[in-house]
């Protein structure tokens, strides 16, 4: 079940000072981790940006211990170990430069089925509840899993509405399955295994959920999902990071609004007030915008180029104008077009998102709809 293979590659990443990205460096100039295991230090030396500091610990029987130990710690408790330089990952996440070298699965994971990374607080308020009750039932027919962090408050309650809905769900956890952090969430995880689901985690079985764990697991869930909802974060929330991985893997962000005066939606507010997510006006729109409502209704057959009459301002009717005749164009060429500033277009593109006129794209680019 296991391969020699996984053994050096799990020992090759426990050496000390090689992280996820030079460990692929490696196994790609030598074609494997046990080449890279067994090449003497003179011809690893040689390697473009790899020094002797890097290459000191390879070799080091301790680690291949301790590799022999996981592996057998893996094959006790049903643990697929699944290597990136072997194309094993999911497809989207094998695309992220700083995607870990290796992943611990326990499940199933359905790569026929689009994800959506659904991610926010661990102080959930009953609004960000029934955001996400509320999604779960407009999509409950839709062919799709979703992704989360196994946290509390909203990462549970996107597994549990989830679950409820019969839809396959994806916990990303921060630390190895030795133990389940938080201990609450230990029934939570058996049922999304029993449901078709899926749970991941970059770490081994010795490493703890250490805070800077979390941080590296965001990378993940926002890595495995075309798009990723931001449904609840204060400012600096974790949320924030998995919005920042997904907005630099070029993904779609989208994130709840809500009043000034609530701190857990103030972080959702600044991600839309910087252009770094979509602005979710209905779910309904948002379930447009995920590309789930693909076929048409019977009413839209009928009349397919009806659309509702928005009388727009005259700034907006400018700004939207030139959104339509430019797709993508980006936030300084728009200045340049229109000759407002750009404090004072920002504003003006927010309305129109609510109007349903127009789209945010990363990198502060527009796109009419």
């Amino acid at each position: 079940m296991y391969t020699e293979e996984q053994l050096y590659s799990i020992a090759l990443r426990k050496c000390s000072l090689i992280g996820d990205i030079t460990f692929y460096k490696l196994v790609k100039t030598f074609g494997s981790a046990k080449a890279v295991w067994e090449t003497s230090k003179k011809e690893l030396n040689k390697t473009d940006g790899i020094g002797k500091k890097i290459i000191a610990d390879i070799g080091n029987p301790e680690h291949l211990k301790f590799a022999e130990k996981e592996i057998l710690f893996c094959e006790k408790n049903s643990v697929q170990i699944k290597l990136r330089h072997q194309n094993e990952f999911p497809d989207l996440l094998n695309e992220c430069d700083d995607a870990p070298a290796i992943l611990y699965q326990k499940g199933n994971f359905n790569s026929n089925l689009k994800a959506v990374s659904i991610v926010g607080t661990r102080n959930s308020t009953p609004y960000g509840k029934k955001f996400i009750e509320d999604f779960f039932s407009e999509t409950k027919d839709c062919k799709f899993q979703s992704v989360s962090g196994l946290a509390l408050g909203v990462d549970k309650e996107v597994h549990d509405f989830s679950i409820q809905n019969k839809i396959p769900t994806v916990g990303v956890l921060a630390h190895g399955f030795h133990t389940l952090y938080p201990s609450k969430n230990k029934k939570l995880s058996e049922k999304i295994l029993e449901e078709n689901g899926v749970l991941f985690t970059e770490f081994n079985s010795s490493q703890k959920p250490d805070r800077e764990n979390f941080i590296q697991r965001n990378r993940i869930v926002a890595g495995l999902s075309p798009s990723t909802i931001v449904v609840e974060t204060a400012f600096g929330g974790g949320s924030i990071s998995t919005a920042t991985f997904a907005n630099n893997y070029n993904r779609e962000v989208y994130a709840l609004p809500g009043r000034i005066t609530d701190k857990y939606s103030q972080g959702c507010n600044q991600l839309i007030l910087q252009n770094k997510a979509t602005v979710i006006s209905t779910v309904k729109d948002l379930v447009d915008l995920l590309g789930f409502n693909q076929g048409s209704s019977k009413i839209e057959e009928l009349f397919p180029s009806s659309e509702i009459s928005i009388q727009l301002t005259e700034n907006q009717e400018s700004i939207y104008k030139i959104i339509k005749e430019n797709p993508n164009i980006n936030l300084d060429d728009l200045v340049e077009k229109i000759l407002l500033s750009s404090h004072k277009i920002l504003p003006i593109i927010l309305e129109l998102e609510l109007l349903g006129k127009v789209k945010s794209l990363s990198g502060r680019q527009f796109i009419a709809i």
